[in-house]
């Protein structure tokens, strides 16, 4: 359970540096937020093993997670332009 919630935890605060980085109003909760810092350390790994700058199983660090939810934060706002 703890894990979870340092997952999270750690999830909102790389959602909060992307969204303080990304210029634009992204107009996201609390949850979203975290859910988008997760997400984009999700990515910055998988992207991270392919390119083999990081070894299986092993985690992005912080500012590739960063640079992960900016990504999906760019291309979010995309999508909810588009729509």
């Amino acid at each position: 359970m703890m894990n979870i919630l340092g997952t999270l935890f750690v999830g909102l605060i790389v959602g909060f540096i992307a969204r303080a980085i990304k210029p634009g109003d992204d107009k996201l909760g609390w949850i979203m937020t975290a859910l988008l810092g997760v997400a984009g350390s999700f990515l910055a790994t998988y992207l991270g093993v392919a390119m083999h700058w990081y070894q299986q199983g092993e985690a992005a660090g912080w500012i590739a997670s960063v640079v992960g939810a900016i990504v999906l934060l760019f291309i979010y706002g995309l999508i909810r332009r588009k729509v």
